[in-house]
């Protein structure tokens, strides 16, 4: 009983000071708030601040009808010609969009959805100021445009863009734009998850997906850190009924940055080039290999001479990481590249036989060489009607396909003719004739000319091998 007592008398001394300054202080939590900045959170600074870089676009374009349903048919217009049917009806067809300013001088970056196939483009200020602009050039494959507005000596204020790697999952973020036309309108969230691929919008993509709430007429449109910084290119939503449902997707900053650079110096789109291709490493693919888990890609093809042959990649080897950022896919492999700047140095970290190798890269444009000789094939043969070219890595690029070797590639089939019947498509690399392997427009040139009985053909069509037979009759 006298421990116990004594052990009482202790813990009662040792609470008396605590307790007695709890009296005598009043605790922070208990103050009543005397000002409206102690009450209220607000993110009106930071949207006074960014909102007139924020701009709705405007866009028209003609869609042109024929009166007469007859005039779809190939069949009536082959016999009865255009003027069967009467005439054709114009309507004017309006949509709208967002975009950000991007530079004092009436640069503006939005969406290629937004603008394609616009005959006019008109953009609107925040301050109901409205200028003409024109197309400086647009990337369907990540679906961004450059624009500049027709301005009299006016400077704009302008979003610089921000290091999207900055931002993690959990981040506020603000969305501005103008969704179903009804104005500049600004919402909420967070960053629900970061490097989303497979959305289908576009063809490099890695997208931030936020949970603020966008709907049609936000795309372009800015998405904005807490503090004002611009990370994100409002871009897609996923949706059911049209509206937003809380999934939302931009196009990080850093990849919208390179695009504009490019778009702005050279007039066009020119991306980074490693010269080495694989597939994903999947599950059964680790398994295989040895490997811990599925993610990376593993190297089957390096162009010779390219960036990754100098380098020292290897066939084999399987690039889990670029520039400390993992790869998780193609597409993601494709974002990661696309964000490096021109003539910089890509660190990738590979999987070599167990161990991990770093291997600098440094990053080049996807030569346009050899020459592209592109050529529509006549006469009686059987790729009559066809528009071939040299494939080089430059146009494999352009045309989304892997270049693996020079090979003359079908660009077009013209309707009707015989390389049509013969059954050559679009994509397909003529990779022999009668024997001969082709790999240039002038060996293909030389082949088809040669007095032959009939022609035996190999074709590359989606990575398989087909041959066919041609008589020359």
């Amino acid at each position: 009983m006298t421990i116990f007592r004594t052990l009482l008398l202790a813990i009662l001394a040792a609470a008396t000071p605590a307790a007695a300054q709890d009296i005598a202080t009043p605790r922070t939590r208990d103050v009543v708030p005397g000002t409206r900045e102690q009450v209220t959170l607000t993110f009106a600074p930071v949207v006074k601040r960014a909102s007139p870089s924020v701009v709705n676009i405007y866009t028209k374009r003609v869609v042109r009808s024929r009166m007469s349903p007859f005039m779809d048919d190939p069949f009536f217009r082959q016999f009865f010609g255009d003027q069967f049917g009467g005439f054709t009806r114009e309507r004017i067809e309006n949509s709208l969009g967002s975009g950000v300013i991007i530079r004092p001088n009436g640069i503006v970056v939005t969406n290629n959805h937004v603008i394609a196939g616009a005959e006019q483009i008109n953009v609107v200020l925040s301050d109901r100021r409205e200028f003409e602009a024109t197309v400086i050039g647009t990337d369907e494959r990540t679906d961004l445009a450059v624009l500049r507005m027709k301005l009299t000596g006016e400077t704009l204020p302008a979003l610089d863009l921000a290091n999207s790697d900055e931002i993690e999952v959990g981040d506020m973020v603000l969305a501005i734009g103008n969704p179903f036309g009804v104005g500049q309108t600004v919402t909420s969230g967070i960053v629900s998850a970061l490097a989303r691929t497979n959305v289908g919008v576009a063809d490099v993509q890695s997208f931030i997906q936020t949970d603020a709430a966008i709907n049609p007429g936000n795309s372009g449109g800015a998405l904005i850190t807490s503090d004002g910084r611009l990370v994100g290119i409002n871009t897609a939503i996923f949706s059911q009924s049209g509206g937003s449902v809380g999934i939302g997707f931009a196009i990080p900053a850093n990849l919208a940055r390179n695009v504009v650079a490019s778009i702005l110096s050279e007039g066009k789109v020119v991306r980074p080039w490693l010269g080495a291709a694989g597939p994903t490493l999947d599950k059964d693919l680790a398994k295989t290999l040895g490997l811990p888990k599925p993610g990376g890609i593993v190297v089957q093809r390096i162009v010779p001479g390219g960036p990754a042959a100098r380098s020292g990649l290897k066939v084999g080897d399987v690039i889990l990481s670029i520039n400390g950022k993992d790869v998780f896919d193609q597409e993601e492999f494709r974002f990661l590249l696309a964000v490096i700047p021109m003539g910089e140095t890509a660190n990738l970290i590979v999987n070599r036989a167990g161990a991990e190798v770093r291997i600098p890269v440094k990053i080049q444009p996807a030569p346009d060489t050899p020459a592209r000789q592109k050529t529509t094939l006549a006469g009686r043969q059987p790729f009559s009607g066809a528009t071939v070219a040299n494939l080089n890595p430059a146009l494999a690029d352009e045309l989304r396909t892997e270049y693996i070797e020079p090979a003359v590639i079908v660009l077009e089939v013209g309707g009707n003719t015989i390389a049509k019947r013969v059954g050559v498509q679009p994509g397909d690399r003529i990779i022999e004739l009668n024997g001969v392997t082709i790999d240039s427009v002038d060996e293909l040139m030389t082949e088809i000319q040669k007095p032959v009985p009939g022609w035996s053909i190999g074709l590359n069509r989606n990575g398989q091998m087909l041959k066919t037979s041609v008589e020359n009759n």
